[in-house]
């Protein structure tokens, strides 16, 4: 038997749904902040991660998957989403675009060749957001504000936001020749992958797993303490905007982010979560002015944010968090014999084409099969398609809560299934989202929008 690679997984039933869910709850969001969604490829050249994410970054030296193509072309599966969208940006020239500064979203399929752990993936699904163009601290509070509403439209409760400030060049120069100093006596005590990223970008030592108990590593100097008045002022803003938006944030001088294209703002998103350990960061991202021009753009600001779907979709799994997954459907359409059949097939898709949810008997099962069918799909309503009723231009329908039936004529079924299917959405506690409780009914917002809480 084939089986799926290490560290990929088949996504499908329940769960299925609730990727999905999230997918729309994003997309609802996205919309409200006049974010556009694009897409860019899976496969891209090996320069531009390199060029773009770094040389030191664990992404590029051990996970990427790398492989030359039939033409001899250096491509890498794309690790992360950033890169791919600044070259988009420099390749479509969006910045002539009159619309400043562009801001975009994307959600997809990244590759990572690193050991499989609960809620790290070779295979994982990335939602990021970047805003090219834009070198105001609104900009890097409105990309953090907009994480944090996701996670918490989504259904998290105790979210936590950590940030910090890596500076600008100048900062940044003074701040890793501290480091260097700093760690000049006690280089040789870390790990080898340490040792390396001393010579060639030492603030990757501040980020390392292997060491982070140590000693040394825990009393280094903060990159806040090198920031020169004009950084020191550009935090300061990010912050008054964050508490205008009443956004709850913690300066934590530790983050520093594990790409090497940030400076200035950046920040990571935790949830305190029941299961998920010490680790509870579900995103993170910052302010990354540099990246366009290094990939031969122009000198353009850019702030973003980026998180794993899988991680996510955990997190509401481990909460228990109650989503509107639909587990129903409208109408199971039975039959006997062929002709009840044909007829089944042209009402079936007279009745999807006009709005309902509606299965019917694909496997040959008997009456008494095809009522059991209709009960694992939690069916509404069941009809079974009767040569005498439909020869009267009925049919007999049964509503599987109250177990009552009807006889509908064929011309008002539509009309009749729309107004029963309404009432029993309206007599069901709220919507099912898990945040409607007004009395009422009325939607909170909390649920993205997508929700039976808006019906009449």
């Amino acid at each position: 038997m084939i089986q799926k690679q290490k560290g990929c997984n088949d996504i499908y039933g329940r769960e299925a749904k609730i990727w999905k869910y999230v997918d729309t709850v994003i997309d609802a969001l996205m919309e409200k902040y006049n974010y556009s969604y694009i897409r860019t490829p899976i496969i891209e050249a090996t320069e531009l991660f390199h060029r773009g994410v770094g040389e030191t970054t664990d992404i590029v030296t051990k996970e990427s998957y790398d492989f030359q193509d039939k033409g001899g072309r250096d491509i890498t599966l794309r690790p992360e989403g950033t890169a791919g969208v600044v070259r988009s940006y420099i390749e479509n020239k969006m910045y002539g675009d009159p619309n400043q500064p562009v801001k975009v979203y994307y959600n997809g399929t990244m590759y990572r060749y690193e050991r499989p752990q609960s809620g790290r993936d070779r295979e994982l699904t990335q939602f990021g957001m970047e805003v090219l163009g834009s070198d105001d601290p609104l900009s890097d509070a409105e990309v953090i504000s907009l994480a944090v509403n996701v996670y918490k439209m989504l259904g998290l409760k105790e979210i936590k936001v950590n940030i910090n400030s890596l500076g600008d060049n100048e900062s940044r120069t003074k701040y890793r020749e501290a480091l260097v100093e700093y760690f000049k006596p006690h280089i040789k005590d870390f790990c080898e992958d340490c040792q390396e990223r001393y010579e060639k970008n030492p603030l990757r030592i501040l980020d390392c797993k292997v060491d982070a108990e140590n000693d040394v590593l825990k009393n280094a100097p903060k990159t806040i303490d090198y920031l020169n008045n004009e950084s020191r002022d550009r935090f300061e803003k990010v912050q008054e905007y964050l508490e205008i938006m009443q956004i709850d944030y913690e300066i934590n001088p530790n983050i520093v982010r594990g790409l090497d294209y940030y400076n200035h703002t950046v920040f990571e998103i935790e949830a305190k979560v029941e299961g998920f350990g010490s680790n509870n960061v579900l995103g993170g991202g910052g302010r990354y002015n540099g990246l366009v021009s290094q990939l031969g753009g122009p000198e353009t600001p850019c702030v973003g944010f980026a998180c794993g779907l899988g991680r996510l979709v955990m997190a509401l799994e481990l909460e228990k968090v109650k989503m509107p997954i639909i587990d129903d459907i409208d109408l199971f359409l039975m039959y006997v014999n062929d002709d009840e059949k044909k007829y089944a097939v042209y009402l079936a898709q007279e009745l999807r084409l006009a709005g309902f949810i509606v299965d019917t008997e694909y496997t040959g099962r008997g009456l008494k099969g095809q009522f059991k069918q209709a009960d694992r799909f939690n069916a509404k309503f069941t009809c079974v398609l009767n040569s005498e009723d439909l020869d009267n231009n009925e049919v007999k329908i049964k509503n599987n809560k109250t177990k009552e039936e009807e006889i509908i004529s064929l011309d008002v079924l539509i009309y009749y299934l729309d107004e029963q299917l309404n009432t029993m959405d309206n007599e069901e506690d709220a919507c099912g989202c898990g945040h409607c409780h007004d009395e009422d009914h009325e939607c909170t917002g909390e649920c993205g929008g997508d929700c039976h809480c808006h019906h009449e």
